[in-house]
């Protein structure tokens, strides 16, 4: 057996949690997923509880394919008994792995509120080994229950894309998302750096965009404002109205 590679984190984990960024996995993914000969898709570091691991393979095969496999692998082999009777093999396993992933060779790999607790300077190793077999790498972070949340598409290692979202009845300013930010960003929220001129441009825009028609529509606005304003906003009005604002990892302005 390969000997699995990282520490055991705190595990803290809720139903739900990671439904946003499932949702964001099952459309940028989707043609991945449906081209690949064998769907893989590994859960790393799914915590005291398998639910998110459940939550995502169900998640999965109603959006984007029926025979997706997805496998929560830790490395707490006491964690990894307790999912066990939650498998459904083949489609649902649970296996004691890290950042090796277990010898396995998975087509997308999600890594949630695992790397918060590692170095920064042990980031990029990360990324690198999670990718190493040709894997894309979903990386990020959120809070408790779900409702804030950032993550980075990671491949060959090098980041690609950032994205910010939110349950917006709940966003009371974009200034939040600091706390939350991926490990390789939050200690570059000072000024100088990109991430911190975008925060602050996202609050500017949305102290601008104040509207009586409610939080959606006020993102909404936030989000054409910055795209407005030169950033490289991707996407469009149906992934901005579910909260979200993805842009390159190089967000420099136009």
């Amino acid at each position: 057996m390969t000997k699995p590679v990282g520490a055991i984190t705190r595990g803290t984990t809720n139903p739900n949690r990671l439904r946003r960024v499932d949702n964001f996995i099952a459309y940028r993914m989707d043609r991945i997923l449906r081209a690949a000969s064998t769907p893989t898709v590994i859960d790393l570091g799914y915590g005291a509880s398998p639910v998110t691991a459940v939550e995502l393979r169900g998640r999965l095969a109603a959006a984007v394919r029926k025979d997706v496999t997805v496998i929560g692998l830790e490395i707490d082999p006491e964690r990894v008994a307790a999912a066990l009777p939650f498998a459904d093999p083949p489609w649902l396993e649970f296996r004691r792995g890290g950042f090796e992933l277990a010898g396995l060779s998975p087509v997308l790999v999600r890594a949630f509120n695992v790397l918060r607790q590692y170095a920064e300077q042990e980031v990029f190793a990360a990324w690198r080994q999670m990718t190493a077999t040709g894997a894309l790498l979903v990386e990020g972070t959120c809070d408790e229950l779900g409702r804030i949340a950032t993550w980075t598409v990671v491949e060959n290692g090098r980041p690609l894309t950032l994205t910010l979202s939110a349950r917006l009845p709940v966003l009371e300013h974009p200034a939040i998302f600091a706390e939350r930010l991926p490990k390789a960003l939050i200690h570059h929220n000072v000024p100088g750096h990109p991430v911190h001129e975008l925060l602050r441009a996202l609050g500017r825009a949305w102290e601008t965009e104040a509207t009586p028609f409610g939080p959606r529509q006020r993102w909404l606005a936030t989000v054409r404002r910055m795209r407005a304003d030169g950033w490289p906003v991707l996407d469009g009005p149906a992934r901005w109205r579910l909260g979200e604002l993805t842009l390159p990892w190089a967000m420099e302005r136009g």
